[in-house]
């Protein structure tokens, strides 16, 4: 696992282990509750940008962004809702 990176997603700061598990519970997730490939990789692009994001972790309401931005019905957290 790489030392604290505020700015870093799981899939950067630990590829083979929690992130695993957030990748299973992505996968998990029924097609139809899931966020298309686009709208994912756009919500992760604002998350990355965000001074609330810390170490894959939002801020604002302590989810794992990449699993929140993973379902379809979500919304960021903020006040301004950035996505």
């Amino acid at each position: 696992m790489r030392p604290f990176c505020k700015k870093c997603f799981f899939s950067e700061l630990d590829p083979g282990g929690v992130y695993n598990e957030i990748k299973d519970m992505i996968a998990a997730l029924p097609e139809e509750k899931r966020a298309d490939d686009d709208t994912y990789r756009h919500r992760l692009d604002i998350c990355g940008s965000c001074e609330s994001l810390g170490s894959g972790i939002c801020g604002k309401c302590g989810c794992f962004v990449e699993l929140r931005a993973a379902k379809k019905d979500m919304y960021c957290p903020s006040e301004d809702k950035k996505w």
